[in-house]
């Protein structure tokens, strides 16, 4: 973010209220979604997919209530709901997290076991095809991403991979994991680059969230069938990387 000079206003009391008003929005209403969640256990997977859905939807619009900010999507027309892709993103910031889900079709997402032990919600996210995996056990991740994503695919579930694996600062992006490559390569399915710059409204680790539009860019549908990993992984890394450079 720029720095503020003394010529213009002092924003910094309506960003520390509206990111206040956000942090208790999204507690109190992922309480009650996750509680939902858990109780459409043994109805159809639908049910309980897009009440997860929803709740990021009223995230995202507390986000604008609330903290001004917005976002736009270039690439949409590039979204076909009946052709499952690998999606491989940059990661910065929780916004994105929430974001695909609203954005992009049905999905699976990679995340790390960890988060399945908060009470409640993370509870909801094992019972919404999660692909929880520890990453201190490389061996045993890659086994589990490879096995649930060509199961998920198979059901015609889209797959979201953050292959950085944390999140990174603003601008940065790091060496890209192979596991979605590998994940593409033995599946034959494309992988779809998207990029981002939401860490330049909501930080990673900060409580502080800035108004503005956040930029989202859905990239072409990379070929993988014949392909190696380490090629597949490469061209989606290089065209998130130049895709931020023109975010600025």
């Amino acid at each position: 973010m720029t720095q503020q000079n003394s010529s213009q206003p002092d924003n910094r009391p309506k960003n520390y209220i509206g990111s206040a008003l956000l942090f208790v929005g999204i507690f109190s209403t992922a309480t009650i979604a996750g509680l939902l969640i858990l109780l459409t256990t043994p109805f159809p997977f639908v049910i309980r997919y897009n009440i997860s859905k929803a709740w990021c939807t009223v995230v995202l619009w507390m986000s604008k209530a609330f903290c001004g900010l917005r976002y736009e999507v270039e690439g949409l027309e590039r979204i076909n709901p009946q052709q499952a892709v690998i999606v491989l993103s940059n990661h910065q910031s929780a916004w994105e997290t929430l974001a695909l889900r609203h954005i992009l079709p049905m999905q699976s997402v990679l995340l790390k076991r960890s988060l399945l032990m908060f009470p409640i919600w993370g509870w909801a996210l094992g019972v919404v095809k999660s692909i929880a995996i520890d990453r201190n056990n490389q061996r045993a991740a890659l086994r589990i991403l490879l096995e649930k994503g060509a199961l998920y695919l198979s059901q015609g579930l889209w797959i979201v991979i953050f292959p950085e694996g944390t999140r990174t600062a603003a601008g940065e992006v790091r060496k890209f994991s192979a596991g979605g490559a590998m994940l593409a390569q033995k599946t034959g399915v494309p992988v779809m680059p998207l990029a981002h710059n939401a860490g330049d409204f909501w930080p990673r680790y900060s409580f502080l969230k800035y108004p503005g539009v956040i930029k989202v860019k859905i990239g072409p549908l990379i070929a993988t069938k014949g392909r190696k990993a380490a090629d597949i992984n490469a061209d989606a890394e290089a065209w998130i990387a130049q895709a931020i450079k023109e975010m600025g």
